[in-house]
């Protein structure tokens, strides 16, 4: 089974696509893509499809999607293989789970190649770092599961892999700056800044790029838009970090221009990775 998530779905049994085109079987076949070898019970699978408006022939009409997965399932598998499509979307105490372990996971390639680009990171390897992680992020061909309708379950998970996404971003930030590409990065960081408003990390970054690159006066002009931004939205200030970081810049820390430091793994400022 080949699975694709980081972009449109795809789910390939034996070559073959078993995807369906109806929107509320694709629903229950990423969640139990997502969830691989776990039981999805039913009561998560109605809330994921009709969230709180379940109508009293949920039982039934689920039935009934998941038989349409199984006739998907059955009509790719070779008949040698000695299997039965139950055996792939299996019946369990309470729900259903998909019992095949996925041989080719774009999800699982982007976690293996993240976790192998921090430790790089983390050995003061930025070289390999970068080119890890901006492997793992090629990975991604959009939005994940664009194509398919979310509900309340799906959009949660959903969230857990933006939200990696954006730290390995960080990441390969990091290890870009300390290979000294800080001009290179101005571009994308503002785009960044910009998308993401509130995040202290690309802020910082922003701000590194900026003060190597010899502009102080960006660099402390991106601090106040954070600030603002921050007590506009949210009414509090900046974490103590970033304010150490633009303290520092003020006092012309030394330690800043060392291209084998970044905005978050300084010292005078590690954000979390």
């Amino acid at each position: 089974m080949d699975v694709r998530i980081l972009g449109p779905f795809t789910v390939r049994l034996d070559g073959k696509s078993i995807v369906p085109s109806a929107a509320k079987p694709r629903q229950i076949l990423a969640l139990l893509v997502l969830r691989a070898e776990q039981v999805v019970t039913v009561p998560t699978l109605m809330e994921e499809i009709w969230g709180d408006q379940i109508p009293r022939s949920a039982a039934t009409t689920l039935q009934t999607y998941i038989l349409h997965l199984r006739r998907q399932v059955r009509a790719a598998l070779r008949a040698e293989e000695g299997i039965d499509a139950k055996d792939v979307i299996a019946t369990s105490l309470g729900g259903y789970r998909l019992a095949v372990r996925p041989c080719s996971s774009d999800v699982r390639e982007f976690q293996t190649l993240s976790t192998r680009g921090l430790k790089a990171l983390e050995a003061n390897d930025p070289h390999t770092a970068s080119a890890l992680l901006r492997k793992a992020l090629d990975l991604w061909r959009g939005q994940a599961l664009v194509d398919v309708p979310t509900g309340r379950v799906l959009s949660v998970d959903l969230l857990g892999l933006e939200e990696q996404r954006i730290r390995v971003l960080e990441q390969r930030i990091e290890a870009d700056l300390m290979l000294g590409r800080h001009a290179a990065l101005l571009a994308e960081l503002r785009m960044l800044v910009a998308k993401y408003p509130m995040n202290e990390n690309l802020t910082a970054q922003l701000m590194t790029a900026f003060y190597r690159s010899g502009a102080l006066w960006r660099a402390l002009n991106a601090f106040q838009t954070l600030r603002k931004t921050l007590i506009d939205e949210l009414g509090v200030e900046p974490s103590s970090r970033i304010q150490r970081l633009h303290q520092a810049m003020l006092s012309g820390e030394p330690t800043l221009s060392d291209n084998s430091l970044s905005g978050s793994w300084h010292t005078l400022a590690p954000f979390p990775s």
